[in-house]
């Protein structure tokens, strides 16, 4: 299919015109031709008339499929526009979605497309029944004012019911999780601008082959995987990418896999090394003006520039001080900035931030286990090293051993008669308090 793009720009409107035209090859058009204008928004055609005409003569030229507009159009514009070209017309976000459909493989991310392409549709649906009141045109995609209206009703009905469909997957996704956590697993979640290297990342951490292609939108679909981390157990989720200006009707309808971002322990926040800083600050910006929407920026975070072996040792360590210094005016809970390469395995350095990572977190603590059934302590000592580090061991009657563990897992240390109590990580020994 051939496309025409469309791009407006001004003080509001910053469009990065590479994004754009990879955006629009990731949905599978060939994109013939770019129309570009400089100037504020035209209240109904989003462009100026004279911008206008040269884009009704390409199109009238090139006979594109589409015509794509980086901006978003109001439903009066898209109409406006329809109408002055004779092609559909669609806007930026309209794109995005189409590239989720085709995405999309299991059932949970299937209904977050269609949640999000209804949302959509509900105002360009009222802006045809008004039209349609004007006596301006025969109705939404060809249908008459009563289809219209019925049409709208069965949106508004769909819409609620793939809702209830989504909060069972929510419901079934919490049990799993409070499972986990109650077995001793850390919840790490990828997160980061579209194409950066996270499912790359992902399969370099666990192991896998999960398909990661050079392109926007690989992964939709919500994957988990467990990887160690110094005996830790360690679960890492792979989360769909950012984008700028990401709109609040995807955020929403693909809440319950962001919610894997709420929920996690840390946040390992990936950004592409290899591109321009101006591109890197642009898209960390993007991700955490995401992570503020969903209101996970006092998590703990590490960041990760990946791709390191795209560009210089220099290069990144500038830019990973440039990266912490945003952090820190903004008053990120930033813990550690690494550099990478996921593609060659290179993650020393990020084996060493999570695993600092991990003692910082609430759920973990340094206790006193005593073991008085020396047959129990061969069992005690590996359930620990599952689930912890152990600190220090002192053998005798009772053995008594000082390690990192998760408070979940007091409760089945304790099933096996041992005793525990919560050290002073300050001074491990001193300030005992009472445990369980």
């Amino acid at each position: 299919m051939k496309a025409i793009g469309v791009i407006r720009k001004s003080r509001r409107d910053r469009v990065n015109r590479e994004e754009f035209e990879e955006l629009l090859r990731s949905a599978g058009y060939e994109v013939v031709a770019i129309l570009e204008q400089n100037r504020e928004e035209h209240p109904k055609y989003n462009i100026g008339k004279g911008k206008l005409e040269e884009l009704r003569e390409l199109v009238r030229e090139l006979e594109p499929d589409k015509v794509v507009f980086a901006n978003k159009l109001s439903p009066s514009q898209a109409y406006n526009l329809w109408k002055e070209l004779r092609v559909e017309v669609i806007d930026r976000w309209q794109l995005v979605l189409e590239i989720f459909e085709k995405r999309a493989h299991s059932k949970e991310a299937k209904l977050q497309v269609e949640l999000a392409s209804l949302q959509y549709e509900v105002p360009l649906v009222r802006e045809a029944i008004r039209r349609i009141k004007l006596g301006d045109r025969a109705g939404f995609k060809g249908m008459g004012e009563y289809q219209t209206q019925q049409y709208l009703k069965h949106i508004r009905y769909r819409m609620g019911k793939i809702r209830r469909e989504l909060e069972k997957v929510k419901a079934d996704r919490e049990v799993k999780r409070k499972r986990r956590e109650e077995v001793g697993f850390i919840l790490i979640a990828l997160a980061g601008y579209t194409n950066a290297g996270k499912s790359t990342l992902l399969n370099a951490l666990a192991g896998e082959e999960i398909e990661a292609r050079n392109q926007m939108f690989t992964t939709l679909d919500t994957t988990t995987r467990r990887f160690k981390l110094s005996g830790k157990r360690v679960l890492v989720t792979d989360t769909v990418g950012f984008i700028d200006g990401l709109p609040p009707f995807i955020v929403e309808a693909f809440h319950s896999t962001l919610e894997e971002i709420v929920k996690a322990d840390i946040i390992l926040l990936v950004l592409d090394a290899s591109e321009p800083w101006g591109e890197i600050r642009r898209k960390f910006m993007a991700s955490l003006g995401v992570l503020r929407e969903l209101k996970t920026l006092d998590r703990p975070m590490v960041v990760a520039l990946n791709k390191m072996d795209l560009t210089g040792r220099e290069d990144v360590r500038d830019k990973a001080e440039r990266v912490r210094e945003i952090a820190e005016e903004r008053g990120i809970n930033l813990l550690r900035v690494v550099s990478i390469s996921a593609k060659l395995g290179e993650l020393e350095e990020l084996y060493g931030a999570l695993e600092d990572a991990v003692l910082t977190l609430p759920k973990y603590g340094a206790f006193e286990i005593r073991v008085g059934e020396p047959e129990k302590v061969p069992q005690v000592m590996a359930l620990i090293n599952a689930i912890g580090e152990v600190l220090n061991v002192e053998y005798g009657e009772e053995t008594r051993i000082e390690a990192y563990i998760q408070t979940g897992m007091i409760k089945e240390l304790t099933r096996l008669g041992v005793g525990i109590r919560r050290l002073n990580q300050s001074h491990k020994g001193e300030g005992l308090e009472d445990g369980q």
